[in-house]
């Protein structure tokens, strides 16, 4: 069984290394179970998928601090694979609450963060640049003076609170965060081949995560030929279990019937996954 710091080993090794990861985003055990068993080297939470589950929106601190902590704490718990914590901005505005911040979700096991520079102001969705830098930097001092050696990610949205900031402008903000001691960056909401090359081209060598969007048609190969380290699924599987389960209720709410049903993977295959999960010594984590 792995540890912890073997875990941060091998996602930094990953993370400095050449190639093209899928990072897929678990939001409960099961999930994660599902997914490790599937042969990924490493995984990531999605605040989306945590947040649905416990019937949030995805937005900025929705889900109270305490209990991201508690979800990312039981998806590290659940995998012998590397986690990156999605901790969205932070949970705090000011430099020396987010290093406070960082050193809690540390605790938890993870071997990456990520952190936005998104604010909760729908007039100012970003934090200005300096306030953000000094931000990055309380970070990333926070995780040298504990000494583990998780991988601090600097994520940028280009789409948000309705507002749709420009490439040049998202380049600009990720550079000054590499320079600030981001070991890699996180760019949702990009799709046009030639975006995800100059971001690339402009924060080498550290390695860039793209949340993929299905409908750009872009195969594996694709990215990696972009020179994109980590693929992300977002919020995407968590809202393929919810379309599923949404469709399969409304049918039966609204039309009387149970077809949809009918298509679902069948419960022998499903429970015999996790019989043989636990047959390997696997056990649902302690609740503390």
């Amino acid at each position: 069984m792995s540890t912890i710091h073997e875990r941060r080993r091998t996602f930094r090794k990953l993370n400095e290394s050449s190639g093209t990861y899928v990072l897929p985003n678990p939001w409960n055990v099961g999930s994660t179970r599902y997914l490790e068993h599937l042969g990924f080297k490493a995984l990531s939470t999605t605040s989306a998928g945590i947040a649905f589950a416990d019937g949030f929106p995805d937005t900025d601190w929705a889900v109270p601090r305490g209990v991201m902590l508690a979800h990312i704490r039981e998806i590290v718990n659940a995998t012998e694979l590397p986690v990156v914590a999605d901790f969205e901005s932070g949970y705090a505005n000011e430099p020396e609450d987010v290093a406070r911040n960082v050193l809690l979700c540390i605790e938890t096991g993870i071997a990456g963060i990520m952190i936005e520079d998104t604010t909760q102001d729908h007039q100012r969705p970003f934090y200005p640049l300096e306030l953000a830098v000094d931000r990055f930097r309380a970070a990333r001092a926070a995780i040298d003076s504990s000494g583990t050696g998780v991988v601090l990610i600097a994520g940028v949205e280009r789409l948000t609170n309705n507002h749709q900031e420009s490439l040049s402008g998202i380049i600009d903000r990720l550079t000054a965060y590499v320079a600030a001691g981001a070991e890699g960056v996180h760019v949702p909401g990009i799709t046009d081949p030639e975006a995800i090359l100059s971001i690339v081209r402009a924060v080498a060598p550290r390695p860039v995560s793209i949340v993929v969007e299905p409908e750009c048609g872009l195969s594996i190969r694709n990215y990696a030929d972009l020179g994109v380290r980590w693929l992300s699924s977002g919020s995407g599987m968590c809202r393929a279990a919810w379309s599923g389960f949404m469709r399969a209720a409304e049918e039966v709410a609204n039309q009387g019937t149970f077809s949809t049903l009918g298509e679902t993977v069948p419960f022998t295959e499903i429970n015999e996954f996790f019989r043989q999960d636990i047959r390997k010594g696997r056990k649902r984590p302690a609740v503390d």
